[in-house]
């Protein structure tokens, strides 16, 4: 969840740190800080609040900083203690001049801490984090990294850290369990972060992390060690992604930015996957050829969020067209339900990150039952990408922002391809499998209208700016979309929102509605949609005012409804995307003229890397 950046090199690593925290902050902040090295001392200097706070307590004439080679930096999302300035990374470790941050959770970090009070450690913070810096200062006999190795062979959780010492000047050790690290490699030093975001400015070269790897790192030197096998090689992969696409470019905020991304970045995971002649979807990275594909008795797709809500559309296409037996499991119960799973099943794991820790688990404990399983991910040398050996990348491009867009539609749209695949690996003839190519392609197109309506829905949003609950309701592929639409409001508008079936009013919901409860009911033509209307006028009767996300040139539908929105004519599974699309821009304009923040609300953090 908190973002960590560190460098060692020639460079001044102020800048760098700063930097590096910004460009992070979206993982978390609720506090920042940093720890460089002098010639003297390692100076520490943390802040309750963003990093724009911290930047405020690095006064000009600090010339030591200013020259410091050599520092760690941390952006947090509070787990153990409140967001206060004694809480903020980094942490000292007792009498030894050492500095640590730390993303994860120690989980054993009471009896540490019992232990090192009982040795004389004074605590000055709440937080797990503090437990280990002490610790390793308690190891620590003039090797750093010895003293890290002993330290988390004490430990018990998930980590990501990096941490340095004063009498080892120019060195830093990093090192991973559950919560990821990426070595950004340079000529004239090493960058260290969460994730790539923060290195890409610097270098395209990255070196990513297993579990349990200690990197001891000298300018650009480093020395990469597995708690469990010595000396370990790992290869760096290059970013495929530039700094440009991280920045807002001259968006208000990185939400809109993305959401207007999206035909781009639904262009970038279609292309190259889909042949137009044979009627099928061309996704190598899967690893499965037509006769395994033929034999998979079942599809389970596992997430968490805006990834489970994509799920349900797989759901419902893998059913639909391949006829193949698929149910969507919320990430986080998945292992601790012990779920029957063998090896004709195929688990696929959705995670923007590819480092979600309930999908991580989730993998874990598929493989260990004996499936099959692949990753859908966006990022590139993710954990679950690594661990999976199998899957789809997005390709969407880096999502700054908390409240996730273009990673869902992009989800969308493979989970489209891969029901593509398994149907004509089934009973999908040749011309279905044209049709339904000509249609997933269709999908950038048809985002493209719904954006052209970006300032007629900025209007409709002025009508539900003082509304504190909201409803949404939809059937078929229209569900998913509803849960995802009231996801997004709750997330940046901090108004209360539940997504349901549009049948499941009567069984309890409807007791919610009066004047002041507006519905957003998904109205598309296709199947059910009378009975969506239906609904509609049962939610109008109780005074509740219908928003319609309705298909351009319903008569009917647009005469139902209070307000609309209106979404191009193609066939549900595909106008999942665009009626999406115009949920994001309604959500985005409510929070906009609320005055929210949008990019960073609170209490989120962008990748939950802890359970």
């Amino acid at each position: 969840m908190c973002g960590i950046v560190a460098y060692t090199g020639i460079r001044p690593a102020l800048p760098i740190l700063i930097s590096g925290l910004k460009r992070l902050e979206y993982r978390g902040y609720d506090s920042a800080g940093i720890a460089v090295e002098t010639k003297d001392r390692i100076v520490i200097r943390k802040s309750k609040g963003k990093v724009k706070e911290l930047s405020g307590l690095l006064g000009e004439d600090e010339t030591d900083l200013a020259e410091s080679n050599c520092g760690i930096a941390h952006t947090r999302w509070a787990t153990h203690g409140p967001p206060t300035t004694e809480n903020a990374h980094p942490h000292a470790g007792g009498k030894n001049g050492i500095a640590l941050v730390h993303n994860g959770i120690i989980e054993n970090h009471r009896a540490l801490r019992d232990k090192l009070t009982a040795a004389g450690y004074l605590f000055l913070s709440e937080t797990d984090t503090e437990v280990l810096a002490h610790l390793v200062d308690s190891l620590y006999q003039g090797d750093l990294l010895d003293a890290v190795i002993a330290a988390l062979k004490e430990v018990e959780g998930t980590f990501g850290i990096a941490c340095m010492v004063h009498a080892e000047p120019g060195t830093l050790i990093v090192a991973r369990r559950g919560s990821p690290i990426v070595l950004g490699v340079g000529e004239n030093g090493t960058i260290v972060a969460s994730d790539a975001s923060a290195i890409i400015k610097h270098t395209r070269q990255a070196i990513y992390l297993d579990d349990n790897d200690v990197a001891q790192i000298k300018g650009s030197e480093l020395d990469i060690r597995s708690l469990d096998a010595g000396s370990v090689s790992r290869q760096p992969a290059e970013i495929d992604w530039s700094a440009d696409a991280a920045e807002k470019g001259g968006y208000e905020h990185y939400m809109l930015k993305e959401i207007f991304e999206q035909p781009e970045s639904i262009r970038n995971t279609l292309r190259g996957r889909l042949d137009s002649n044979r009627g099928n979807a061309l996704l190598s990275g899967l690893n499965l050829n037509p006769r395994e594909l033929a034999e998979l008795h079942r599809v389970l797709i596992v997430g968490c969020g805006t990834s489970m809500n994509a799920g349900l559309v797989g759901e419902y296409a893998i059913e639909d067209f391949a006829g193949v037996l698929a149910e969507v499991e919320q990430a986080a119960e998945f292992r601790y339900r012990n779920p029957i799973v063998n090896s004709s099943d195929l688990v696929v794991a959705i995670s923007q990150s590819g480092e979600t820790a309930d999908t991580l688990a989730a993998v874990r404990e598929a493989t260990d039952k004996g499936a099959l399983v692949s990753g859908l991910v966006n990022t590139v040398g993710s954990t679950i990408a690594r661990e999976t050996g199998r899957g789809v990348y997005l390709h969407a491009g880096p999502e700054i922002s908390v409240a996730s867009t273009k990673a869902f539609t992009s989800q969308v749209s493979v989970l489209l391809m891969m029901a593509l695949k398994f149907a004509r690996s089934r009973r999908m003839s040749r011309d279905a499998g044209c049709q339904f190519v000509k249609e997933i392609k269709a999908i950038p197109g048809l985002v493209e209208r719904v954006l052209e309506q970006n300032d007629a829905i900025a209007k409709v949003a002025e009508r539900y700016l003082d509304q504190t609950s909201a409803f949404f309701i939809g059937r078929g592929y229209m569900y998913p979309v509803a849960l995802e639409g009231a996801l997004k409001l709750k997330e940046i508008s901090y108004i209360h929102a539940e997504g349901y079936h549009a049948a499941e009013l009567k069984h309890g919901p409807i007791a919610l509605l009066e004047k002041d409860v507006p519905v957003i009911a998904l109205c598309n033509d296709g199947p059910g949609k009378d009975k969506t209307l239906g609904n509609v006028a049962e939610c109008q009767a109780r005074d509740s005012r219908v928003l319609g996300i309705v298909t351009e040139g319903d008569s009917e539908a647009i005469a139902t409804v209070d307000d609309h929105i209106t979404v191009p004519a193609c066939p549900l599974h595909t106008a999942v995307v665009p009626s999406t699309v115009a949920l994001q821009l309604l959500s985005y304009h409510i929070a906009r003229l609320k005055g929210c923040s949008i990019d960073q609300p609170r209490n989120l953090a962008k990748s939950v890397t802890v359970e």
